[in-house]
């Protein structure tokens, strides 16, 4: 009996240093990624291109209350730098206004005192302490429409609107609008000015005006008086004598410098680690490997694992790719084509076969022997009726 015995080859690992190199790279690409994507969210990136802006026809414009309201005969002024809004006010114009972020507390309470009425379209806390104190915001009510609930005329006339934020009134102010969080519109009055606070992005902008009694409420509020004077501030028109502190000033300075020791640490380390010995090289194992030795320590780790059925799997790959080349059937057969060309070769019960070849699991190494010693006859009957003339004596 001769075993066959082959030869194996083997390969010196890949180059530390690139792999070393390699990990360092994709580490530092993903810091500067994470750092690119931090100055996005520190910015103003996800800021509504034109939000409540009078002069804009887009979705979250308020372009149509506003050529409403000229159409009703209201002298509509934008201004968008605080200078000429203070101009244009004379203590008896209605001024809208979405947040000012860049405005101090002293410029919002010199453009409120100077107005009639004020109307709040994107109430936050800070504008809410200033104007309305005790009021807090407090959730949202979504898109269901809410009642009015209160005794406000413009309320009662407007009838139903999607609300939108929710706030919580103070003492001395009304809430209309109730949802179970708070209320959608707040009427009070700091000093001798009327202050209303509502959800403009969820009422009045473009996409919504339409809906439900949204318009009415609108032109009931902010058509109050005469003349509005509509502000929309911007960065540049900022009294505040710093701006906001960028994300390199946020940073503490020893951040910049721990970020490059590490880096040079990191290429230290990459050329210690991975010195090079010179070129690849391909050179024979010292002692012969029989063949047989992969199948058989693959079948030592299907018993040492106690899975009977993948290892009957594997046989049954093997055992399908050889019934295959011996019926002539293509390498791409599916299983059940096989099957089917083995029963009507043998003229055997298809169910029988696929059984053999398919189905059955076994649940024992005693079932594993039982199944392979079938699939051997198998092939055996099959390679019989194939080559009939090899069996002859």
């Amino acid at each position: 009996m001769t075993v066959t015995t082959e030869r194996t080859r083997v390969a010196a690992p890949p180059s530390r240093l690139r792999r070393a190199l390699l990990g360092w790279g994709a580490i530092v690409a993903a810091v500067v990624a994470l750092a690119l994507i931090g100055t996005v969210l520190a910015g103003d990136g996800w800021a509504e291109r034109d939000a409540l802006d009078p002069e804009s026809a887009g979705p979250a414009g308020t372009g149509a209350l506003a050529r409403i309201l000229v159409d009703q005969g209201i002298d509509v002024r934008v201004t968008r730098d605080r200078a000429s809004a203070l101009a244009a006010l004379d203590g008896e114009a209605t001024l809208v206004m979405p947040d000012a972020p860049a405005l101090s507390d002293e410029a919002i309470a010199e453009l409120a005192s100077a107005a009639g009425e004020v109307v709040m379209l994107e109430p936050r806390s800070r504008t809410l302490r200033l104007l309305l104190p005790g009021a807090q915001l407090a959730g949202s009510a979504g898109t269901d429409e809410l009642a009015p609930a209160c005794d406000l005329a413009v309320a009662q006339r407007a009838g139903g609107v999607i609300g939108g934020s929710l706030m919580t009134p103070g003492d001395g102010i009304t809430g209309c609008y109730p949802s179970d969080e708070g209320f959608a519109l707040l009427v009070g009055e700091t000093g001798p000015t009327r202050v209303t606070a509502v959800d403009g992005r969820a009422m009045f902008a473009n996409d919504v005006l339409a809906e439900a009694g949204n318009a009415a409420l609108a032109l009931g509020i902010v058509g109050a008086h005469p003349r509005v004077v509509w502000y929309v501030p911007s960065l540049a028109d900022s009294d505040m004598s710093t701006a906001a502190p960028t994300l390199g000033e946020l940073t503490p300075r020893w951040v910049t410098p721990a970020l490059v020791l590490l880096l040079l640490a990191a290429v230290a380390a990459g050329f210690w680690r991975g010195r090079r010995f010179g070129p690849l090289v391909v050179e024979n194992l010292p002692v012969m490997v029989r063949a047989s030795e992969t199948t058989a320590g693959r079948a030592r780790l299907y018993a040492r694992a106690h899975d009977p059925g993948h290892a009957l799997d594997q046989l049954r790959l093997g055992a399908l790719e050889r019934l295959a080349r011996t019926l002539g059937l293509s390498v791409t057969a599916r299983p059940e084509s096989i099957v089917d060309a083995v029963a009507a070769r043998l003229g055997s019960d298809r169910a029988s076969v696929r059984s053999i070849l398919i189905d059955t699991t076994p649940r024992s190494d005693g079932d594993l022997v039982e199944w392979a010693a079938r699939l051997r006859d198998l092939e055996a009957r099959v390679h019989a009726a194939v080559r009939p003339e090899r069996n002859t004596p």
